[in-house]
């Protein structure tokens, strides 16, 4: 049966069970089902779902003119193919600066959460992050990236991570972290400093057996940890 022989709240129904890219395709199908995919209700919908955050009753919180609007003066589809653009060509600044890094050149614990920290400025969301940073096709310290600011940062649980690290296949991509830690003190002398490396898929940094590693990529070079680096090649060379 087609879209256009039900009623408009169970074709509006049917159509919000789909998602952007399919609402976009379902609306040129034919002028029914473009003025449904046209809808404030499916859009506003989509929209709250990625970003839950949204204040729509003013602006967005950001400093970007373009983030700024209010999807109630522009309309929700408007405010959310804006959005969707906007966001994805300012992520684009921590995929560059990430992907300087080659294979053999680590990237040091400082700059690595420098870029989360960024991701946070943008107000990713756990959608926009799996779009930007979950593609196979981009260095795995940018996947990395994606699935340490949406568990520490947003506190997704981690099932849903693994769920969305499986469908993306990525979830068995593996880094490798180094860290230094001050030497302990034995009778009245400091040992030398401790070095420790880990490599680990990205599915076990989400599990149990990657905590200590993700905690330590967390806290970065404070305390007793002196220095971190991360890198996507193998084991450390010497340096």
């Amino acid at each position: 049966m087609g879209l256009h022989l039900l009623p408009i709240d169970a074709a509006l129904k049917i159509a919000s069970s789909l998602q952007a890219s399919d609402i976009c395709s379902l609306g040129c199908c034919s002028r029914f089902c473009k003025q449904l995919c046209d809808s404030d209700y499916l859009w506003e919908s989509l929209t709250r779902e990625r970003w839950p955050y949204i204040n729509v009753a003013s602006s967005t919180g950001s400093s970007s003119s373009t983030l700024a609007q209010s999807p109630i003066s522009m309309g929700w589809k408007s405010f959310y193919i804006q959005r969707h653009i906007e966001i994805s060509r300012r992520a684009q600044a921590a995929v560059k600066f990430i992907e300087q890094y080659s294979p053999s050149s680590p990237i040091e614990g400082g700059d690595y959460l420098r870029t989360i920290v960024g991701l946070w400025d943008l107000k990713l969301s756990f959608i926009d992050a799996q779009m930007v940073l979950f593609k196979p096709h981009l260095n795995e310290l940018l996947n990395l990236v994606g699935l340490h600011y949406c568990q520490s940062w947003l506190q997704v649980p981690g099932n849903e991570i693994i769920e969305a690290l499986e469908r993306c296949k990525i979830s068995e991509r593996q880094v490798s972290v180094k860290w230094w830690k001050l030497g302990r003190w034995f009778y009245g002398f400091r040992m030398r400093d401790e070095q420790q490396t880990r490599r680990v898929s990205l599915a076990a940094l989400v599990a149990e057996e990657g905590e200590d590693v993700l905690e330590v990529l967390s806290r970065g070079a404070v305390n007793e940890v002196l220095r971190v680096q991360v890198s996507v090649g193998e084991p450390f060379a010497s340096n």
